[in-house]
């Protein structure tokens, strides 16, 4: 009997995420899976490791085929301890998500879900983050199933190319809505933040980070029009962050 393909699920949301539910339902046909996830919110935490307290690992469930745990890191921090503690080896596979917000454009850099997805690439297992653009808990999975798993079966048996991860944006609209998969780059896009300044108590000011997404490059082979225009965007990304068009300038001035 051909042995069933060991996955990893995580995310940022939590374990405990409507999103993250989602995700292990779809998935769990397709092999063993194993879920190591925060054990509260992460996001924004992007490839943040956990150096100044101790990590921990709770199991919540174990059933045949089925691990799930809790842990008080960051996503980074659960992808490696379910590599060298929960499971003692690499997966086959590693899904992230299902992100309650999207991660398209430039989001993907502060991104937790994406981050557990470079983290899995960095180790050579095929990795791929789903995203919603849709940041409520009561957000609606649902329409997304079907291409869900069209996108997992296809790389649990075809794999992808060593060093390269994908980043997947689901828009939020109806099932008979979505056009399909469109395979296309990341969008440029900036945040223009901002402060609150406000006053605790005693009188000590505090700051709450807000700000505006700015769309500076959105054409129609980009992630972030895609959604816009009906379908589910599939981004290959790689860890290399190598400027390789600026080597041949750089080494003529240094």
């Amino acid at each position: 009997m051909e042995e069933k393909p060991l996955i990893l699920i995580t995310n940022d949301d939590s374990v405990k995420a409507p999103g993250i539910r989602a995700l292990i339902s779809y998935i769990r046909p397709f092999g063993r899976v194993i879920v190591v996830a925060p054990d509260r919110p992460q996001s924004g935490t992007a490839h943040a490791v956990t150096i100044a307290h101790p990590l921990r690992l709770e199991l919540i469930v174990k059933e045949t085929d089925y691990e799930e745990y809790s842990c008080n890191g960051t996503p980074a921090d659960c992808v490696k301890l379910a590599f060298k503690i929960v499971m003692r080896r690499r997966p086959d596979f590693l899904f992230s998500g299902i992100n309650h917000g999207n991660n398209a454009s430039i989001n993907i850099v502060y991104s937790g879900t994406m981050a557990a997805v470079l983290e899995g690439a960095l180790a050579g297992v095929p990795s791929v983050g789903f995203s919603l653009n849709n940041y409520s808990l009561n957000a609606n999975f649902k329409p997304s199933e079907k291409y869900i798993k069209t996108i997992a079966a296809d790389v649990i048996k075809n794999g992808l190319p060593l060093g390269v991860c994908l980043n997947v944006n689901i828009p939020d609209i109806p099932a008979e809505e979505i056009k399909g998969i469109k395979v296309c780059r990341q969008a440029e896009g900036t945040w223009e933040e901002d402060f609150d300044e406000r006053e605790d108590p005693h009188g000590q000011p505090y700051y709450w980070m807000k700000g505006v997404y700015v769309m500076t490059g959105n054409g129609e082979d980009t992630d972030q029009w895609a959604m816009e225009h009906g379908y589910i965007a599939v981004v290959p990304v790689q860890f290399d962050l190598t400027a390789n068009h600026a080597l041949e300038t750089l080494k003529n001035r240094f």
